[in-house]
């Protein structure tokens, strides 16, 4: 069974967190991490002309853009963003409102979702962009998979990282790496959507 882990990063924190989900996900025998990008939507002088930016995209020229048939062909979904005023990511969005055709034919219904989130300050948004973006994937149809308590780096996080799914704190200037905590969240919650996804498809 493959585990789609879509996700858009300007910066390359989120993509460094699909890595590590696709880490845990790689732990479960008979699931298959697929790690895709969805489209840029900041026009290119922009990135050029900002170091930082410039430095995230290139680190993650290597992953393909998603695809109607990674969508089609997946028994679970990690969808990932950073925040954006305590919501998605509007690249990430637009990639989820493109999925009306998959939706009509019920192709989404039983599969297990969840998100992961990264932010600049502890107070950026992380719970309120997860709750957000799960709201589009109930439309869709699909069954909602968080972290629970079991893991107890929820208990030990001063990062990111809560029951709604993995987070990361990137600090101001977006530098910050993943620590331990974050890490071994991000891990569980891939190992969990592979267990529960592998389940539901008997």
């Amino acid at each position: 069974m493959k585990v789609l882990i879509v996700y858009y990063s300007t910066y390359g924190n989120v993509y460094r967190m699909a890595e590590l989900i696709a880490e845990g996900v790689s732990h479960v025998s008979g699931a298959e991490p697929v790690v895709r990008r969805v489209p840029e939507l900041i026009p290119d002088a922009t990135i050029e002309a900002r170091p930082d930016m410039k430095a995230g995209r290139d680190m993650q020229k290597h992953v393909p853009l998603v695809t109607v048939e990674d969508f089609k062909e997946a028994g679970a979904f990690a969808f990932g963003t950073p925040t954006r005023f305590g919501n998605c990511s509007a690249q990430l969005k637009n990639r989820i409102d493109q999925l009306t055709s998959l939706w009509l034919n019920g192709e989404f219904e039983g599969k297990p979702a969840g998100v992961f989130v990264s932010t600049g300050s502890m107070h950026g948004g992380q719970e309120t962009t997860a709750l957000t973006l799960m709201a589009p994937l109930l439309h869709l149809g699909m069954v909602i998979v968080g972290l629970p308590y079991s893991n107890q780096e929820l208990f030990t996080t001063t990062g990111g990282g809560s029951p709604y799914g993995p987070g990361h704190l990137a600090g101001g200037d977006n530098k910050r790496d993943i620590d331990e905590n974050e890490a071994a969240l991000c891990r569980a919650f891939g190992k969990r959507l592979a267990e529960i996804g592998l389940k539901l498809k008997k």
